[in-house]
């Protein structure tokens, strides 16, 4: 997968989208983000979380009774879940190049990839996966992220951000870099982010055969939808 703008730096390796493995190797596991998943799907639903990383959520989701099918295409991000809880597999590939036999009652695209990749491919690539009657879940930047202004600094779980650099090249289009610190080690993530506004939801899903369900959350930065 090609992300342009998209490069890292720091510790350890880079995985092609400029995230840290070390990093997200780090991270806690996301049990907030499996919960509100898990809560939106019937017991038991397996799930093909695409873009899996490290795991963060990958094991929580598993813990909480789903099958899950880990897809990334840095080996190294999937070496640090292999292994590590049952009823988890993973996948090495791009998620536009994706084709598995089986269909999935869940398709999850986490960690805003619909703003930084190419979004209709990747939408495709869940409406490909997904089950008749399953459900796809998209994580994407809210509009007050977009909004915000840099330097802008923050800390949780352990970890201190640093947003900087913001550009604005395009209406729709931030840039910026993030640097994360734990400790004495110092990442960075320069990313470029294409803003999907709540009136544009409906008419993006729809090019890839998706039809809005509801949001999970109050901010709307978690997106339901179901097959057409």
């Amino acid at each position: 997968m090609t992300y342009a703008g998209m490069q890292g730096t720091g510790p350890g390796e880079i995985a092609p989208d400029g995230s840290a493995v070390e990093f997200y190797a780090a991270l806690p596991p996301d049990a907030g983000g499996a919960e509100l998943v898990h809560g939106a799907l019937p017991a038991g639903t397996a799930i093909l979380e695409l873009g899996a990383g490290a795991g963060h959520v990958t094991r929580p989701l598993a813990a909480l009774g789903h099958p899950v099918t880990a897809v990334d295409e840095s080996a190294a991000m999937l070496a640090r879940i292999d292994g590590t809880a049952e009823g988890v597999r993973t996948v090495r590939s791009p998620i536009e190049e994706l084709r598995l036999p089986e269909r999935f009652g869940c398709v999850l695209m986490m960690s805003y990839l619909v703003n930084y990749g190419d979004r209709r491919a990747l939408l495709d690539a869940c409406r490909r996966h997904v089950a008749p009657g399953g459900l796809v879940v998209v994580q994407r930047e809210t509009e007050a992220w977009h909004a915000a202004d840099a330097p802008r600094a923050w800390s949780h779980d352990g970890v201190d951000y640093l947003l900087r650099d913001v550009g604005r090249p395009e209406p729709e289009v931030m840039t910026g870099t993030l640097e994360y610190r734990m400790g004495e080690r110092t990442w960075t993530h320069t990313f470029r982010s294409r803003r999907l506004a709540d009136a544009d939801v409906p008419a993006v899903l729809g090019a890839s055969g998706l039809v809005l369900d509801r949001f999970l959350d109050a901010d709307g930065a978690w997106i339901a939808a179901r097959p057409v």
